[in-house]
């Protein structure tokens, strides 16, 4: 029997982290499960699909040029990346350089592009021809994608490239000094590919992000045959009055997102178990 206190009263059992946790995940299943209900009952599931998956919508999103626009979508992506990841590694050995100047241009630039939202950079070099009527960006719109949001990413490529950078062992560089390579060769050959190695998942979900940034493209006027994900579905759903287009574009962007993604999550527990 349980003891009794000098009061005359039992003392209450203390229950323990397991139990409660057990209890705790029980009351969200039941929130769970009562949302599902409540779903069920109040929302009209015919008239959501007839306003977000119309199967014919979908049919005329999947043959009227979504291929073009996915194509489009990872055109802008892709050079994009290429420029912020050549830029972000000068960025980033201008951070860590000697001479002073250097290291002021690079954090003057590297503040100022990671302060600007990427879509009022995008629209300034879309207008930049107007006020300079002699300048012509070369592929334009793919050129102003990539400069415009090259430049925003490169900002913070520069920092991650930077923390690889100083993660590479210091003993490494002075083995390789003390050799008699040069400090550019030591940094080419020793420093900089372990360096990517070390900051490959951050710098792919920069390229996620960089997928998802490529919808502001609207902003800057887009063709027919230059229309990314979003825009394509935007301009579908004007046309039919009907969201299903955008929804078959959103879905497009997870395609190419999700699969990275995953692939982050394994080269992450790789590194932690490399460790």
């Amino acid at each position: 029997m349980s003891a009794i206190t000098a009061e005359g009263v039992r003392p209450r059992k203390k229950t323990s982290p397991r139990k409660r946790a057990q209890r705790i995940r029980i009351v969200q299943y039941g929130v769970l499960v009562l949302l599902v209900l409540l779903g069920v009952i109040f929302i009209d599931g015919r008239q959501v699909s007839q306003v977000f998956f119309r199967p014919d919508m979908i049919s005329k999103a999947l043959k009227e040029g979504l291929p073009l626009a996915f194509a489009n979508t990872l055109a802008f992506t892709g050079g994009a990346f290429v420029i912020g990841l050549l830029l972000g590694t000068v960025l980033a050995l201008m951070r860590l350089s000697q001479i002073a100047p250097y290291r002021w241009l690079s954090v003057i630039y590297i503040e100022f592009f990671r302060g600007l939202p990427a879509l009022i950079v995008l629209m300034a070099f879309s207008l930049m021809p107007l006020a300079l009527p002699g300048l012509r960006i070369p592929l334009d719109p793919y050129g102003t994608v990539w400069i415009g949001l090259g430049l925003v990413s490169s900002a913070y490529m520069a920092e991650t490239i930077r923390a690889g950078i100083q993660a590479v062992p210091k003993g490494q560089v002075e083995a390789a000094r003390s050799l008699g390579m040069p400090s550019g060769m030591a940094t080419r050959r020793i420093v900089l590919p372990q360096a990517f190695r070390i900051v490959t998942p951050p710098l792919t979900n920069e390229f996620v992000a960089l997928t998802k940034d490529s919808s502001l493209v609207y902003v800057i006027g887009l063709t027919a045959t230059s229309f990314d994900l979003t825009k394509y579905g935007r301009a579908l759903s004007n046309t039919y009055a009907n969201i299903t287009p955008l929804v078959v574009a959103g879905l497009s962007y997870l395609v190419i997102t999700l699969p990275l993604t995953f692939l982050v999550r394994r080269m992450e527990a790789r590194q932690a178990k490399s460790k």
